[in-house]
């Protein structure tokens, strides 16, 4: 199957999903009926993911080395995200973070199709460089799935106060255990995050076969971890929660987002070289 459509493929099956959920829950009545993801939808979302994850594997491994670029970099993001959500969603009620998810997902996989092909990545050979990449995506995939849940439970406040439920909305859990559900993820993807800062501050000849740099990539970082930081430790000390834990959620993930997405898109899509 041509390079394209192996992107198309996983993008296609996301909107189609996307489609269907914002139909199904997001429009729907609250007294519609409501048992979670049905055994269809389960395997459908699973079969976008797998589609997504092959076409990624594709992208990624050559005979040449490991491609890395900025489409590269955000189809991965979804990727992990949407596969968190997934099996997130077998123990919990996430309705609705569904219909966020998939648009995002479909707009990201089909970028590697469209955008500038990715560079090759060097000391890929190096077992701690690779470490250090998976630990990094698995941060910037569970920040992005604490984003969209941030979002969620924004739009659910604000429904809920105006009394305007559909059965997305409805069937959610109450809104102090989406905010311990938050917090978890941020929790995990904070400890994350601070294992890739260290490691790339304290090994970075090791890991990029240059000295260490402190430049805008490091500061957006060094800010978002502090962000999330104060927000864990707000949250501890103060018991931060409601509007400011979700304020301070985003912006923390605006922070990480301009910290390597935002230098990758500038490099690969804007300069056309690597970053």
């Amino acid at each position: 199957m041509p390079s394209i459509l192996l992107h198309l493929l996983p993008a296609s099956l996301y909107a189609l999903l996307g489609l269907h959920f914002w139909h199904s829950r997001w429009h729907a009545p609250a007294q519609t009926p409501h048992h979670g993801l049905s055994l269809w939808e389960r395997i459908s979302l699973l079969a976008a993911l797998l589609a997504h994850g092959i076409s990624l594997h594709r992208a990624f491994f050559s005979p040449e080395g490991l491609h890395f670029g900025f489409s590269l970099a955000l189809s991965l993001m979804l990727w992990l995200a949407m596969l968190f959500y997934w099996i997130e969603s077998l123990y919990a009620r996430l309705e609705g973070l569904q219909t966020l998810g998939m648009p995002v997902a479909a707009i990201c996989a089909a970028l590697p199709a469209i955008l500038p092909a990715p560079h090759l990545l060097e000391n890929t050979g190096s077992p701690l460089f690779r470490a250090h990449f998976v630990v990094a995506m698995l941060a910037y995939s569970l920040f992005t799935l604490a984003a969209l849940h941030a979002m969620l439970m924004a739009v659910a406040e604000r429904r809920l106060h105006g009394a305007r439920l559909s059965r997305a909305f409805a069937s959610l859990p109450p809104l102090l255990t989406m905010e311990t559900l938050l917090f978890r993820l941020i929790s995990i993807a904070f400890v994350l995050l601070t294992l890739t800062l260290g490691s790339g501050i304290l090994f970075s000849e090791a890991l990029f076969g240059k000295a260490f740099r402190f430049d805008h990539k490091t500061v957006f970082a060094i800010v978002s971890w502090g962000i999330f930081g104060s927000l864990l430790v707000g949250r501890q000390a103060w018991g931060w929660r409601g509007k400011k834990a979700l304020h301070w959620t985003l912006a923390g993930f605006v922070a990480l987002m301009l910290a390597y997405v935002g230098s990758r898109f500038v490099a690969d899509v804007l300069l056309g070289r690597p970053a």
